[in-house]
């Protein structure tokens, strides 16, 4: 810039500007000059592409015509921190050398700023710079429909994904047999991976899916995706879950819930999971034989325990499709806890059969493999859990009857006249 002309301009560029604003706009604009607009210098490459690890030799040119121009104080910044002094040397009288060896990937996508600079801190010249690598071949193609009319795509875009450099992810699709290619349009509807096609979707008919990956240092294709949108419908979470007690049980919670909407909409079929946890552990256990039923009692559980319960839906035979769905994400945990237990804990005072008192125990491990099978065989199905239910009750009055004669002080008789009665309807 003259110094006969020191306008607003040029009075700004020697103040010292917060340098992410000017810089950020180099990259933008494409290396723009002075102040003033004029042509005081160049950077020669312009805006180079380079592979990470590669090396650069540039060159800051002070335009010969410029009054009193000279390379002479000439210095370089990237990315607005200044370059040693002994990565530069003077060419000639009007033009500075810059070497960088062994370069890292970009700081941002956009390009790092290199810029250079006159004595006095203005600036006269700057360039982008870019340094990455090419894009890695995408993978992990996964695809979803809510309504048999839309697709939902995600993808992950490389071993290690990062490029340094801006690269374009492109979702192409097209009926497997004829066809032109289509590129979808809606990106990051669900993650930063990810494009979701509206509308305009054939039934009955293969699709063939694929992702194209571009930046400046090449490009690469993902494998073909081949799918039928009745083989990937999937719902939301199965809403309304309930849980809740069963009576005075102390070792089930019962679990209710409503079957998605899409499933009256498209008369589809469904599945269900179940996954439960309790309230201090990380660790679900999951139920998988629910079928199609919309209710589930969870048995074998500890009593006085809270539990937090999910549930989801996977739905199935769609339009005779012979190819189960996706499922679902989980619904949100729902908690409830079991019935705290009325039976004396070790060292609880408990009395002992006295010798001549008839032992209970076969008829205790007949019950309780009774039992056993009982809860393995109708988990969550559709068998009756009536004879259970009994069974338990009677065994809870029967601890609480004794728990009573106990705090009384008093112990069974040791004539043989106590005995293990079953319900009369077991």
């Amino acid at each position: 810039m003259p110094a006969s002309r020191p306008g607003p301009a040029a009075q700004s560029a020697r103040r010292p500007p917060p340098p992410p604003l000017p810089l950020l706009l180099l990259c933008v604009l494409g290396a723009p000059r002075a102040g003033s607009g004029a042509d005081t210098a160049v950077i020669s490459p312009q805006d180079p592409t380079l592979l990470i690890g590669s090396s650069l030799q540039a060159t800051c040119s002070v335009h010969g015509d410029t009054p009193g121009a000279t390379a002479e104080g000439l210095y370089w910044t990237l990315n607005g921190r200044r370059l040693p002094p002994e990565l530069s040397r003077m060419l000639n009288a009007s033009t500075m050398a810059l070497a960088l060896a062994n370069l890292n990937g970009s700081r941002q996508q956009s390009g790092d700023n290199l810029v250079c600079h006159a004595r006095d801190g203005s600036i006269l010249a700057g360039s982008c710079l870019y340094v990455g690598l090419p894009p890695e071949k995408p993978f992990n193609i996964s695809c979803w429909s809510r309504n048999m009319k839309d697709l939902t795509c995600r993808w992950t875009p490389g071993t290690h994904g990062e490029t340094f450099l801006h690269t374009n992810y492109s979702l192409k699709y097209k009926l497997r047999w004829y066809g032109q290619d289509n590129t979808c349009e809606e990106y990051h509807t669900v993650g930063p991976h990810s494009c979701h096609i509206p509308k305009d979707l054939a039934l009955f008919t293969p699709y063939e899916i694929w992702v194209e990956a571009t930046n400046r240092l090449g490009s690469a294709r993902s494998d073909v995706l081949t799918l039928d949108i009745l083989d990937v419908v999937t719902t939301d979470p199965p809403p309304d879950v309930h849980v809740s007690r069963v009576g005075g049980l102390e070792d089930q919670l019962s679990v209710r819930w409503v079957s998605p909407p899409a499933l009256k909409d498209f008369l589809f079929q469904a599945k269900y999971q179940i996954r439960y946890r309790v309230e201090d552990s990380v660790d679900w256990k999951v139920v998988d034989d629910v079928s199609n039923q919309t209710s589930c009692r969870l048995a074998g559980l500890k009593p006085g325990t809270v539990y937090f319960v999910q549930v989801r839906c996977n739905p199935f035979g769609i339009y005779g499709s012979k190819k189960a769905g996706i499922w679902s994400e989980w619904s949100h945990p729902t908690a409830a806890s079991t019935p705290r237990s009325e039976r004396p804990g070790p060292g609880g005072g408990a009395c002992e059969p006295r010798g001549g008192e008839p032992s209970s125990g076969p008829v205790r491990r007949e019950l309780k493999q009774f039992l056993g099978w009982l809860k393995k065989h109708a988990y969550c199905s559709n068998l009756s859990f009536r004879l259970y239910d009994q069974w338990r009750a009677w065994m809870q009055k029967s601890h609480k009857t004794r728990n009573q004669h106990r705090t009384r002080g008093s112990c069974p008789r040791a004539d043989g006249a106590r005995r293990e009665v079953l319900p009369d309807k077991l």
